[in-house]
């Protein structure tokens, strides 16, 4: 099952494409389309609460394993420049450039602003990734972007088979209630296979459930593997204490307070001791304090852009999480939000 988000300039015309990639299915801060052909289902997320909700931005790249950063033919505007530093700072694996509304422009034009587009994004994740150009009124260039989402969703595929074997996760985007089944939830695996009557437990409540039985794509199935978008009927606990964002799993830390090794975008404001960031993991949030900054064993006053730094953050939310995991603070004061990403000591 394929997975994309779509991000990028306001005037890009992002939405009016997501809805040309399939049906619209669900809508919140995020809006979801599904489309099916031969096997294979395309579910496209559109972070529709975004540039108001930096969560909803985090919220889309994290349930999808493919972006399409689309960028019109006026260039960058500082929601698409937001973006790439989001990407970057996330390590975003796979994705599109998209030149979007390519019947306003020329062909000349247009390879100006991909290679401009090249030099901004050298050094970071985007650096490697493939360009496409498609038109907001024609559409002309879709079907080619389909294939080269596709061809993506193959090399993704590859890599989500090696975490079947893992220790099963489950982040979950949805709860409800269903009458006469109870406890229903959205959510991706992802990593390891889960099974119907698993016992597992919901993460930060600590919530020890059995998984009823597993729908994806509305077919009852028996398992499910890493990468799958599934719905699940959940045992012995109601939907009212499970929230989006939550991890089912085995086990998982729980914490309120972290130690962080951060690195800093070189586009972040500096930011010191004692000063409020916003922290995401996953589709969890917090916010926190900074309570120390230390740069190779000495403590310092501040920490910079583009530094590296050991850094001590207090909140009073309980956030579930595993070592592996990637931290991402933001100042949600600043007009470039996106400050670092920090992985857990």
């Amino acid at each position: 099952m394929t997975k994309i988000t779509i991000i990028g300039s306001e005037k890009s015309g992002k939405t009016t494409l997501a809805g040309k990639l399939g049906r619209k299915s669900s809508v919140s801060d995020v809006t979801m389309y599904d489309f099916a052909k031969n096997e294979r289902v395309l579910t496209t997320i559109d972070a529709t609460g975004y540039p108001a909700s930096l969560k909803a931005l985090l919220t889309a790249l994290n349930l999808s394993d493919i972006a399409i950063l689309c960028v019109p033919p006026e260039g960058l505007d500082p929601m698409a420049a937001e973006c790439i530093i989001g990407l970057d700072l996330l390590g975003y694996r796979h994705g599109i450039v998209l030149l979007t509304k390519s019947d306003l422009s020329y062909p000349l034009a247009l390879e100006e602003l991909k290679e401009k587009l090249r030099k901004i994004t050298k050094g970071t994740s985007l650096e490697n990734w493939e360009y496409h150009t498609v038109s907001t009124t024609t559409f002309e260039g879709m079907e080619e972007l389909k294939e080269m989402i596709l061809a993506l969703d193959e090399k993704v595929e590859a890599e989500q088979r090696k975490q079947d074997g893992l220790p099963a996760r489950v982040v979950i985007d949805q709860s409800f209630n269903v009458t006469g089944i109870g406890c229903v939830v959205l959510g991706v695996v992802m990593q390891g296979t889960i099974n119907a009557k698993d016992k597992m437990t919901a993460y930060p409540v600590k919530k020890d459930l059995e998984i009823r039985s597993i729908q994806m794509h509305d077919v009852d199935v028996k398992s499910a593997p890493a990468g799958a978008r599934v719905g699940l009927a959940l045992k012995s606990v109601q939907s009212r204490d499970i929230e989006r964002g939550f991890i089912i799993s085995a086990g998982e830390m729980v914490a309120t307070d972290f130690t962080l090794e951060c690195a800093l975008s070189k586009l972040a404001k500096e930011f010191k001791e004692g000063d409020m960031l916003h922290l995401f993991t996953g589709l969890q949030s917090s916010p926190v304090k900074v309570m120390d900054i230390s740069r190779e064993g000495e403590g310092v006053e501040s920490a910079k852009p583009g530094g590296r730094y050991l850094l001590k953050l207090s909140g009073s939310k309980e956030i579930a999480y595993s070592m592996d995991d990637r931290f991402i603070l933001a100042n949600l004061d600043e007009k470039q939000r996106f400050c670092a990403f920090g992985l857990s000591q």
